[in-house]
């Protein structure tokens, strides 16, 4: 099979598509076709070298955690998945998950049913993104209907899909985005929008019940501020969570990491399946062109998601 190589940490130049053997599973594991795969900030953070979770790997390597395809073999323990279901997820993270590949050995348990709305580059675009914001919103975040939440860079890959979760949660929800990506924030469903790059966040809002953090660095600083007392600040970016609460004691602040559920994502399929939770894919392109998604995403100008095929 084809997948894309890296050879060794640092730059996208150590990037190859190369001919590789196809993977064989485990009892508990399905072998995925893949038909496109999906790129987040932690792939160009692992392949530099700098994730926490770089140690688990050795090179050289195959990157990527999500992808959608059709099983082509199933496990002798599996009995949740049959040949020719197609099917999507996230496999292994913070494992190496190997998804930039035409073939993936998936753990069953990582996967669910692709629904019938999406295509398969819409379903590769979704797992790690859609996961991160459900998890942030619901798990850590403790979200209830009727609740004021601000979504930190909401037109990106994370951020689109926490603004509509958390309004089909129940939420009202305020947007935050440079000028040209208003219209796009506000087709998810934002009550409010705000382009940071004319208007400081802190004098805009108040009374925050939830902030959704995904832009991080100084961003933190005043998500804090604008938290009523007891609000909470769910954070996936890099941040020092202990100078904000030194500045507001009176507030939960957690940085987290997303973690791997097939689980999540039969109940983020009923979202889907309802209407209320759309994928924005921005570009389809052939795995050849891995090494200018990387630096697209180092840019951290991109709007919705990449996704990749062979």
């Amino acid at each position: 099979m084809k997948a894309v190589v890296l050879s060794n940490w640092g730059g996208v130049e150590n990037f190859a598509v190369q001919e590789v053997p196809k993977p064989t599973i485990q009892p508990d594991e399905v072998l995925v076709h893949v038909k496109a795969f999906g790129v987040n900030p932690a792939d160009f953070k692992t392949r530099s070298g700098v994730a926490p979770y770089s140690k688990a790997y050795t090179h050289p390597i195959i990157l990527g955690w999500d992808m959608a395809g059709e099983v082509v073999e199933v496990g002798s323990g599996v009995t949740t998945f049959t040949v020719g279901d197609a099917v999507y997820g996230m496999v292994n993270f913070p494992k190496p998950g190997q998804a930039y590949a035409q073939y993936v050995a998936a753990p069953a348990a990582h996967l669910a049913l692709k629904p019938a709305k999406l295509s398969f580059e819409e379903a590769s675009a979704a797992p790690l993104a859609v996961l991160t914001a459900w998890q942030a919103l619901t798990e850590h975040g403790q979200l209830k209907s009727g609740e004021k939440v601000l979504v930190q860079a909401a037109s990106g890959g994370v951020g689109h899909l926490g603004v509509q979760l958390a309004k089909a949660l129940g939420a009202y929800v305020i947007g935050t985005a440079s000028g040209k990506n208003e219209e796009f924030v506000r087709s998810l469903g934002a009550d409010e929008f705000i382009d940071y790059t004319k208007t400081s966040i802190e004098e805009s809002v108040s009374e925050v019940d939830l902030v959704f953090d995904t832009a991080g660095a100084d961003t933190i600083f005043a998500s804090a501020n604008v938290l009523k007392p007891a609000g909470r600040l769910i954070s996936i970016a890099y941040g020092d969570m202990d100078k904000v609460l030194a500045v507001r004691p009176d507030i939960h602040a957690e940085r987290i990491l997303v973690h791997t559920s097939g689980d999540d994502l039969r109940t983020i399929n009923e979202f889907i399946d309802e209407g209320k939770l759309k994928i924005s894919v921005s570009e389809v392109l052939p795995a050849n062109q891995i090494a200018d998604v990387h630096q697209k995403l180092e840019s951290r100008r991109t709007t919705g998601k990449i996704v990749l095929t062979f």
